[in-house]
């Protein structure tokens, strides 16, 4: 058990090692800090003798008169390029002369280049990239934005702008700003730098660096797991799809055309088809629907079409405070997911139907069932919950053995489920109405292939397993009822539903901490080698304690079973036929014996002194306790 205590791991104190920044190595050769601007010139010209000569536009070179600020599209200039459909403008190129007022206001993200550096170059398709992945990205979803006027625009909704500057043609701005590598990327608030970058970094990490940017100007904004992101040099993102950009005719063209779908499919009968349908055509105004008591009944009660509804009061400053992410994320499933609302202070007698005790309540329903979601309420929060919804609408998977193990690479958790010829329509309805409660926590499939069932060792069908970083749990009730008993099945899966190391969050903090005692591990996400091997160290040890649980409970359970046998040989051998039968009537229940469960989890260090800092130390304290009692048993194990 070397590993298992953790004990460096478990202390609860921020130290200073944690949260030290990494150390950030420059892809390109620095310059010498004096006589910046002439040295950049004369050294350009003796690197590329055979290049046309930049034109010096700095005053001090050759007192150059006021220009504009920025360039952005002139015809002499760099072209427009199209990107997921849409125009886009070229990244605007900053004048040294009025590099401080550019960006006095808002966020900018400048690079610091020289045409004549090879690093820069190499970085020019993806620096271009980035700035078209971004330009066109869609925070609140509108069928049209063609302008970055557009008050749904990302530079508008935002207030960040991607730049560059040219630091041959004004190496005195370049060496205002202490720039002595290239390329250099700086992000400026309000013209103040924040942070920055040297050196010629992936699409990944770029992206990574500025959706912290992004989800630290608009908390909640960002989908946690990140975008899709774009080859370099491509022109268009992964989940673009050209139907999508269409004008208001075409459009109305399109939804026409999917309730004409609608029409001719009316006959069937399949809850499966039934909701593929719905998914095509549902929610195609891209809005939340107000609902009444006599609506919610015609559209969501009577129907199989799966909803997202909202229930509020307008006096509700939590509920005021979500509007905003709840909008934009109907907006964004659009043609995907019916999103509703009720206002409970008009449908109160609804609203005590469907048990709304507190506001805002945001419940799933579908085909007679409901979950409540009970997740954070940013926007990105809102919107994986959502198209993870959508995704169940396509029922649980049939897998073979290669598409379970491309599975495991992407899914820590994941429920299998073993069936044969002779499992009947009452087993695939009973797993199917499992799928609305395991939304947001863990995939579902089902298969028949007999390599897995040879990898697993399943003898009797049906039978449901979980995969949790490829360590098999087993549902041990095997009797049909037991298969088809929903709140006990749910309960197993419950109780199994979270990584083997979950990151610790406010959304899963009760599922972790409830009536266990938790090994916690501060982790610094950031430095990524380290971070991947303290997860593994702790996953190894959570591993190690897991097996020594189930050698202690198998030996206890071996023990109440030979202690009941000792019972009944007793009572034989005194030819007690009263004993006899209390002996034999005993009940070996190994959920009555009280244990204390131990979890192991892990909390992003960097994340929380983040919030720390951003809100001045009011914010959520977790308090952890590791009893003595804890440590003596693992030392004994």
């Amino acid at each position: 058990m070397r590993s298992l205590l953790i004990s460096p791991l478990i202390a609860l104190s921020f130290a200073a090692s944690v949260f030290a920044a990494p150390p950030i190595k420059a892809d390109a050769p620095a310059l010498p800090p004096s006589n910046f601007a002439r040295d950049a010139v004369s050294n350009a010209a003796r690197d590329a003798p055979d290049a046309p000569a930049s034109p010096a536009k700095d005053p001090e070179l050759k007192g150059e008169t006021n220009k504009d600020p920025v360039t952005d599209g002139a015809d002499s200039g760099p072209k427009g390029t199209v990107f997921n459909g849409q125009s886009v403008p070229p990244i605007p190129e900053l004048s040294g002369t009025t590099l401080d007022q550019d960006i006095s206001k808002g966020t900018w993200l400048v690079e610091f280049f020289s045409p004549y550096c090879h690093h820069c170059k190499a970085f020019a398709p993806t620096w271009q990239t980035l700035h078209e992945f971004y330009y066109t990205s869609d925070p609140l979803p509108a069928s049209n934005k063609e302008s970055s006027h557009s008050l749904n625009s990302f530079t508008r909704y935002y207030d960040f702008k991607f730049a560059k500057i040219d630091c041959v043609a004004f190496g005195s701005a370049c060496s205002d700003h202490n720039i002595n590598s290239f390329p250099t990327v700086v992000q400026f608030k309000d013209g103040k730098e924040v942070e920055r970058k040297v050196g010629a970094l992936p699409m990944k990490d770029e992206v990574k660096w500025i959706e912290s940017m992004l989800e630290t100007i608009k908390p909640g904004s960002r989908q946690k797991d990140g975008p899709k992101l774009p080859k370099v040099g491509a022109n268009s993102s992964p989940d673009f799809k050209g139907a999508a950009v269409v004008g208001p005719a075409k459009e109305a063209d399109a939804i026409a055309e999917a309730t004409k779908s609608t029409t001719s499919t009316t006959s069937t009968k399949s809850l499966l088809k039934a909701t593929k349908i719905a998914k095509e055509t549902a929610n195609p105004a891209g809005t939340s629907v107000p609902l009444t008591a006599e609506t919610f009944q015609q559209r969501v009660t009577t129907t199989h079409d799966p909803w997202f509804i909202k229930f509020y009061a307008p006096w509700c400053h939590h509920c005021q405070a979500m509007a905003p992410s709840w909008h934009a994320m109907a907006r964004d499933m659009k043609g995907k997911l019916n999103v509703g609302e009720v206002n409970c202070e008009v449908e109160r007698r609804l609203c005590k139907d469907v048990n709304v005790k507190g506001y805002p309540t945001l419940i799933y329903f579908q085909a007679g069932e409901r979950i409540e979601y009970e997740g954070l309420r940013g926007l990105g929060d809102l919107i994986s919950y959502a198209s993870k919804a959508v995704s169940a609408g396509d029922g649980v998977v049939d897998v073979d053995a290669a598409a379970f193990e491309a599975l495991e690479k992407d899914e820590e958790v994941i429920f299998l489920y073993f069936y044969d010829h002779a499992t009947t329509s009452e087993d695939f309805q009973a797993l199917e109405r499992l799928l609305l409660s395991l939304i947001g926590h863990a995939k579902l499939v089902k298969t028949k292939d007999p390599a897995l069932s040879a990898r697993y060792k399943i003898s009797t069908w049906p039978r449901l397993i979980v995969s949790r970083d490829g360590k098999p749990t087993y549902y041990t009730p095997l009797s049909p009822r037991d298969m088809r008993d929903f709140r006990k099945v749910l309960g197993w899966m419950q109780a199994n539903w979270l990584p083997i190391v979950p990151e610790l969050t406010s959304s899963n903090a009760r599922d972790i901490m409830d009536h266990r005692l938790v090994v916690l591990a501060i982790l610094n996400r950031e430095r990524k080698e380290d971070f991947v091997i303290a997860r593994r160290e702790l996953k190894s040890a959570a591993l190690e304690w897991i097996d020594k649980e189930i050698q202690a409970f198998q030996l206890e359970r071996q023990e109440l079973r030979d202690a009941k046998q000792l019972r009944i040989e007793e009572a034989e051998d005194r030819n007690d036929q009263r004993g006899l039968r209390a002996a034999k009537q005993i009940r070996i229940d190994m959920n009555e014996i009280d244990r204390k469960e131990v979890g192991f989890a892990w909390v992003d260090g960097v994340f929380w002194k983040r919030v720390a800092q951003l809100t001045s130390g009011e914010f959520l304290r977790i308090h952890i306790r590791i009893s003595k009692s804890v440590n003596s048993h693992a030392m004994r194990s």
